[in-house]
């Protein structure tokens, strides 16, 4: 979300120095050196994307630049020479409904490639920031914080096997114009430039400011720009061309990582925050069916309140095997309203999902205002199954911490309530709640083999979670640590957690036939 600033800071000129300089020299392509070369280069890319389709990585190509620089033709000249079976364009512009009710990156997230494919945006994460800068609407130090999270998702794109090309396509302020009056001054073309296009001509120095800052800001090792002379359309379309064809070439022939290796055993705390728990909290069952009528009514008085007060819900179960997980998110449901919910149960990731960098599948997943998301197991089993059971290298468990915190950090900044639960059962109690699944009939399809394998793990799953607990309890997502040795205490304190934190993003609780005490008040 951003926010609209009184009066703008703004950058001075020497952030765009050097940036546009080589770009602004007069470069041409001939027509005969423009046919000599694009078969090499079509051929080229054609074999490149063969071999690609058998790779272990995806493609995501940016194409941004100012207002009649081409993007449009560019990106048309790819598809030609390339086989549009394996690439998705996005031409993005202003958000959907459906996209402004969730956080800015959902909408880019959900359109990510599979391995194998490329996926080509123009319309893409810069363009809004970049955009509301130049014209004022937000100011340097939020320009600068958006920047920052564009640089952060850039790195986790890479690190998840993503090969990342950024080209930005520049014309000089006297160009465009030239551009826009030749474009004009056919009846074929006139209809391509619109009074915004000129807006944007009049605003050029500060939007070109405003670029130079982005692409030095945010131009890294793994997500370098290339910055293209596009005046003449022959020399920028080869020029786009070869530049991927040869990033492709080089990808190509560097060998696939090895398999992971299991990660060194944890250290194992004699003390620490889940074995201190006191697990001993008990409530009767009495107590337990009058409280459940009576959270599960604030629930659903204050569910039917979310839209009105633009927020979602995400909330996440963790715990071990058998923690009772299951049975406190039934008694959540249970108050809501079945159009307004979903419940997502994360197991091992399909094929669909193995393709693409690892929180795609919860990315989609997100709700939009006036939705809950329910998460039974979540986005923490890369820190706590993967890691204990070697299935991703230590390098992909040992940076998922920040990457968990900054993809909580955009929920909350949209207005989503975030809130996490660990279950916390000791070892025996689990060990008895395995044998009466296996003494159940119709309890016993819950307990499998990979139940007991995980439960020969216990002190390195214990170690891994305090880890997890540790690193990403943050203001925005605390986690909650709920006693659940008796699952009724479990399921009432679930439910009561769940409603202090409505009662404060949503307004007071209102009581069946009382008088309305206002408006619902809104996040501040």
């Amino acid at each position: 979300m951003f926010l609209a600033a009184g009066s703008a800071g703004r950058l001075g000129s020497g952030y765009t120095e050097g940036v546009f300089e080589s770009a602004e020299l007069p470069l041409r392509l001939s027509k005969p050196d423009f046919e000599k070369r694009a078969p090499g280069v079509r051929e080229g890319l054609l074999e490149a994307q063969a071999r690609l389709r058998e790779a272990d990585f995806s493609v995501v190509v940016v194409i941004a630049g100012a207002e009649g620089a081409g993007k449009g033709q560019t990106v048309n000249t790819l598809l030609e020479w390339m086989d549009t079976r394996g690439i998705t364009s996005h031409a993005l512009g202003a958000p959907s409904e459906e996209e402004r009710e969730r956080p800015p990156f959902f909408r880019f997230w959900r359109r990510l490639p599979q391995r194998g494919r490329i996926g080509i945006f123009f319309g893409s994460w810069y363009t809004f920031p970049v955009l509301e800068h130049s014209f004022g609407r937000i100011d340097d130090a939020r320009f600068d914080a958006e920047l920052a999270r564009i640089v952060e998702f850039e790195r986790m794109l890479a690190a998840e096997r993503v090969m990342l090309l950024k080209f930005w396509l520049h014309l000089t302020k006297k160009q465009q114009k030239k551009k826009f009056k030749k474009l004009e001054g056919d009846p074929d073309t006139a209809w391509r430039v619109t009074p915004r296009d000129w807006e944007y001509h009049e605003t050029y120095d500060e939007f070109v400011r405003s670029a130079g800052h982005a692409l030095r800001t945010t131009s890294t090792a793994p997500a370098p720009w290339e910055v293209v002379a596009s005046w003449d359309d022959r020399y920028r379309n080869l020029s786009v061309a070869e530049h991927l064809l040869h990033t492709l070439e080089k990808r190509l022939d560097v060998p696939p990582p090895s398999s992971p290796r299991p990660p060194p055993p944890a250290p194992h705390a004699e003390i620490n925050v889940l074995n201190s728990l006191d697990l001993s909290k008990h409530l009767g069952r009495r107590d337990y069916e009058r409280k459940l009528s009576r959270y599960q009514g604030r629930l659903g008085r204050f569910a039917r309140c979310m839209n009105q007060a633009d927020c979602a819900a995400v909330l996440i179960f963790e715990g071990p095997d058998a923690a009772g997980k299951g049975g406190c998110i039934r008694r959540v449901t249970g108050a809501l309203d079945s159009r307004f919910y979903r419940v997502i149960q994360t197991a091992a990731p399909t094929d669909e999902e193995e393709a693409r960098p690892y929180l795609w599948r919860f990315w989609r997943h997100v709700p939009r205002r006036g939705y809950f998301t329910v998460y039974d197991r979540s986005w923490y089993g890369r820190v706590l199954v993967e890691r204990v059971e070697g299935l991703c290298a230590a390098a992909d468990w040992q940076r998922a911490y920040t990457e968990i915190n900054a993809f909580e950090a955009q929920l909350a900044d949209a207005g989503t309530l975030v809130l996490k639960f660990w279950l916390a059962i000791g070892s025996h109690e689990q060990l008895r709640r395995f044998r009466e699944r296996e003494a159940t009939g119709h309890k016993r399809y819950k307990l499998t083999a990979e139940d007991w394998r995980n439960r020969e793990k216990w002190l390195d799953y214990e170690a891994a979670a305090c880890d997890m607990i540790e690193r990403t309890s943050t203001e925005y997502a605390p986690w909650h640590l709920v006693a659940a040795e008796d699952k009724h205490y479990a399921r009432i304190e679930v439910l009561k957690t769940l409603c202090d934190a409505l009662e404060r993003r949503v307004g007071r609780d209102e009581k069946p036939g009382a008088k309305k005490r206002g408006k619902v008040r809104k996040k501040s």
